[in-house]
């Protein structure tokens, strides 16, 4: 009688207590395969959670972040710096400013950021003391890695040509393709100007939060990593050190199937500051989700973070740039919208999914700012000036 568990006894109602307990031991001792069977599935479905789901049952909320920047007065200022350039619009009577990433439209040239992606591991230790862990070298049903995959995206390669409403804005990549269509008004009669990423992945870097930062759980309906971002934010300063980055260089941290938590699931990445107060170094994080549909489903919430740090880097006006809306965030106004805003893209014989993103118009700028005076890179016609903060 020892292999009996708790709860497994049957009782029939309307018995004395002495028939209760000899129809009890009657039972139990005519089915011990039976017991012995429950016993192994509860101990197998333990074991199971143990490994595939290390949370309870939660209500996700997809979303970004924007981290306040870490700046430190006595960090002596690195002698390169991020290039930018300054503009302004006036909105109900009041005059707001901006710094952005590149040149001016004006100044009809190209820019050029050197870019590096750091794919970051992610090793999660489980209840049970088993390890897993979410690896950006995880080879996808394309035969590529994660991350050769996202290199390979329209965010880093310039072959994919732009038609929005009848409108050629360019052959070139994701982010400047959008950002000329934001500043068309210019733009059109200035073609040369273009912000480009001239990209490299580096070394991977190996991370493990304890049990009191990180865990796996299921908020979409497959196995993620659940990640503190503070605890991971706090990690950034030392790898950018160890990996020699400098304020005039952009670092991506690229995550595979791990979404950042704070306060409940889930962050799908983020960008910010550090450094030196008076010449910043911006970064910025992103996840790689391989579940078609999902929240941050392949490139979608990088798309998101690059397209917000190339107008909101979080350098000049490291407290970010100021709006009618709150600060200058091209991609939080879109992620409410079906498929988190992501609109798919053909490339190399893969469908990418980017994220639309708002133009200056969104944020009160005049509307002959962009193409087709459109609120949003893909011509989004339920926006209007601040419809969905920022």
């Amino acid at each position: 009688m020892g292999l009996i568990p708790a709860g497994f006894a049957c009782f029939v109602q309307n018995e004395t207590p002495k028939e209760k307990t000899q129809t009890m031991t009657r039972r139990s001792c005519a089915s011990p395969t039976l017991l012995v069977v429950l016993c192994l599935l509860a101990c197998l479905s333990l074991i199971g959670s143990g490994l595939a789901q290390d949370a309870a049952v939660e209500k996700p909320r997809a979303r970004y972040a924007v981290m306040p920047p870490h700046l430190h007065p006595a960090i002596a200022p690195p002698p390169a710096s991020l290039q930018s350039w300054n503009g302004s619009f006036t909105y109900n009577g009041s005059k707001y400013t901006y710094n952005m990433v590149g040149a001016a439209p004006s100044a009809n040239t190209t820019a050029t950021v050197t870019t590096y992606i750091i794919p970051v591991k992610i090793t999660i230790t489980n209840r049970n003391g088993t390890k897993t862990t979410f690896d950006p070298s995880h080879v996808l049903s394309n035969g590529k890695t994660v991350t050769n995959n996202t290199l390979q995206s329209p965010l880093f390669d310039a072959t994919t040509t732009y038609v929005q409403g009848g409108v050629n804005v360019g052959t070139t990549q994701y982010i400047d393709a959008f950002q000329r269509a934001n500043f068309w008004g210019t733009v059109s009669s200035h073609p040369n100007s273009h912000l480009l990423l001239n990209t490299t992945v580096l070394a991977e870097q190996s991370l493990s939060p304890s049990r009191t930062y990180g865990k796996t759980g299921s908020p979409f309906g497959f196995t993620a990593a659940e990640v503190d971002i503070n605890w991971f934010d706090s990690q950034i300063p030392t790898l950018i050190t160890k990996l020699g980055i400098q304020p005039n260089q952009f670092p991506i941290f690229l995550l595979y199937n791990t979404y950042l938590t704070q306060g409940g699931c889930c962050i799908g990445g983020y960008h910010s500051s550090e450094g030196s107060v008076s010449n910043p170094q911006a970064y910025a994080e992103a996840t790689y989700v391989d579940h078609v549909g999902a929240f941050s489903q392949d490139v979608s919430a990088l798309s998101h973070e690059i397209g917000e740090w190339a107008d909101d880097p979080l350098t000049v006006n490291f407290n970010g740039n100021n709006t009618p809306c709150g600060i200058l965030e091209v991609g939080d106004p879109e992620e409410g919208f079906s498929n988190f805003g992501a609109f798919p893209y053909v490339l190399h014989g893969f469908t990418y999914n980017l994220q639309d993103l708002v133009t200056l118009p969104y944020f009160g700028a005049p509307a002959t700012t962009s193409v087709n005076h459109w609120f949003s890179f893909q011509g989004n016609s339920s926006l209007f000036v601040c419809s969905n903060g920022s």
